[in-house]
């Protein structure tokens, strides 16, 4: 399928390979700056996403105080807190058992996986602004409703979770439809990790902050003020945001074209052979040409989606069970890592809110910097970009597979452990500009939706990976732990070297603008 020619520079309409293509070469230059459109739209996701997350693990501290005791063994590590002495008396406090609080806690996840592909589909028809904004909004509303569900009683809060999750698995599937018309080929990987770091920055300042809101005003606070500031920000979300560069009001006309021109080249179409500065009524023809071909590139993909030739792709397969591998490894490292320095190291993080908030801090510096790494050796045509994503795809599943096998066998040093926990979670980040973002390289037009169907995936892995972990753990305490961290390890090397053989780094011939209009 995998075609590959010299990079130079071609000016008819072979079916060349993008990866190996000098993209720059034949387009205009304009550099990324802190004031241009595409950069301000990364840190309004960043915000975005800062605050989806926030809204999102709220109640993991708050469930705290709503029942005055610990969290059940799967969490009552993960977050950072401390052991706050008392907290404030007018909040009511319930009698929930462990495996009630577990089932409240799971139950967001639930939600959250029904509308990832969902999400994607109906950003593509409609848009990815409307699709997160009111995917945003209704996760604020229905944050500000948690104390009014669990007076209700307990039944009341896990659909309260459950719609919850349905409102936030729209949002990330949305995000990537909208940088299918934003992003350059050579911008992607650190403009989309720049809005991606909002996550892990997120849920460090909630897990932080939400306890100190519940030792001084009360728990009920916690989602009154979160959902309250995602309300807001909505209202900047719908104000700010534009769906494509060709109807934002206030982008310069150089940004505009360096944008369309480049999404347009990716698509590998000839160029008309008049020169941009030929003559006034020349230069305005081409222009409009560039932007009617660009805004029929990265409109919505309508009804109908190659679906055969979906479930055929290698390069997509790839993607996602690279992603459901490393998800696995993921959610093991969230989950089951506590509960290993908790009963096998006899670890308290609760003695020191810092050291549990490293992870969170170390993953999203870790998602910049792989972002701007990625596309240093992109625009220095140092890798073609199929190169570039293997690269840092490795790095992000093979290093923390390395450390989680480690572990077992470190001793009771728990600095050690804090250190690779850290270590692994920051590198697993790398993968931000790898099999995270590969499915707008192989399918622009149909990103979102991917992106949706690949974090099912990674959902499915996250429900599973910790039921795997019990049954083994159940039977031999030591050898059990060492048993699961081999198998995440394993699985992870699978997915690394199916993703080393089939992934790719070009658009593939069903999501390709001839295909779709046949």
């Amino acid at each position: 399928m995998q075609r590959h020619v010299d990079n130079t520079q071609t000016g008819d309409g072979t079916d060349a390979e993008q990866e190996e293509a000098p993209l720059l070469a034949q387009q205009p230059s304009f550099r990324t700056g802190l004031c241009s459109a595409r950069c301000g739209l990364a840190l309004v996701l960043h915000v975005s996403l800062f605050v989806a997350y926030a809204l999102r693990v709220s109640l993991s501290i708050a469930i705290i105080a709503m029942t005055n005791s610990s969290h059940p063994h799967g969490w009552s590590s993960s977050a950072p807190h401390s052991n706050y002495p008392a907290f404030a008396q007018d909040a009511p406090v319930y009698n929930w058992s462990a495996e009630t609080q577990g089932i409240v806690l799971s139950s967001f996840f639930y939600g959250y996986g029904l509308t990832q592909a969902l999400g994607g589909y109906c950003s593509g028809l409609l848009g990815g602004k409307p699709v997160l904004g009111s995917g945003l909004l209704l996760s604020s509303v229905l944050t500000l409703l948690v104390p009014q569900a669990a007076e209700l009683g307990v039944s009341f809060l896990i659909g309260l979770q459950a719609l919850l999750g349905l409102a936030e698995g729209v949002i990330f599937p949305a995000q990537y439809t909208l940088w299918a018309k934003w992003a350059p080929p050579l911008e992607r990987s650190r403009l989309m990790n720049i809005a991606d770091a909002g996550c892990t920055f997120g849920t460090f300042f909630a897990l932080l902050v939400a306890g100190i809101i519940c030792q001084s005003l009360g728990w009920p606070f916690v989602f009154y003020i979160f959902g309250g500031v995602g309300c807001v920000w909505c209202l900047c979300w719908f104000l700010l945001v534009y769906e494509d560069p060709a109807h934002h009001p206030c982008i310069s006309a150089r940004e505009q074209e360096y944008i369309m021109s480049l999404l347009a080249h990716q698509q590998q179409v000839e160029r008309p052979k008049k020169a941009w500065t030929a003559c006034p009524g020349d230069v305005r023809q081409e222009r409009r040409h560039w932007l009617m071909f660009y805004s029929f590139q990265g409109s919505s993909h309508g009804h109908s989606l190659p679906l055969v030739a979906m479930a055929k792709s290698l390069p997509l397969w790839a993607i996602t069970i690279a992603c459901f591998c490393t998800d696995w490894l993921f959610y093991m490292l969230l989950t089951s890592m506590p509960t290993f320095m908790s009963y096998v190291l006899h670890f308290d993080l609760r003695d020191n809110g810092l050291f549990s908030s490293l992870p969170y801090v170390g993953n999203g510096l870790g998602h910049i910097l792989a972002g701007l790494l990625a596309d240093f050796l992109l625009a220095r045509r140092v890798l073609g970009t199929a190169a570039v994503r293997k690269l840092f795809s490795a790095l992000g599943m093979l290093l923390p597979a390395i450390f989680l096998v480690a572990v077992p066998y470190i001793g009771c040093s728990s600095t050690v452990v804090v250190v690779l926990l850290t270590l692994a979670l920051t590198i697993i980040s790398m993968t931000g500009a790898g099999i995270n973002i590969n499915h707008i390289d192989i399918a622009p037009r149909y990103a979102g939706f991917l992106l949706g169907v690949t974090n099912t995936f990674g959902i499915v892995a996250g429900i599973i990976a910790p039921t795997a972990v019990g049954l083994l753990v159940s039977r031999d305490l030591q050898t059990g732990w060492r048993n699961a961290f081999f198998v995440s390890a394993a699985l992870n090397l699978f997915g690394l070297i199916f993703y080393i053989a089939f992934g790719s780094g070009t658009i593939q011939d069903w999501a390709r603008e001839d295909t779709a209009v046949q």
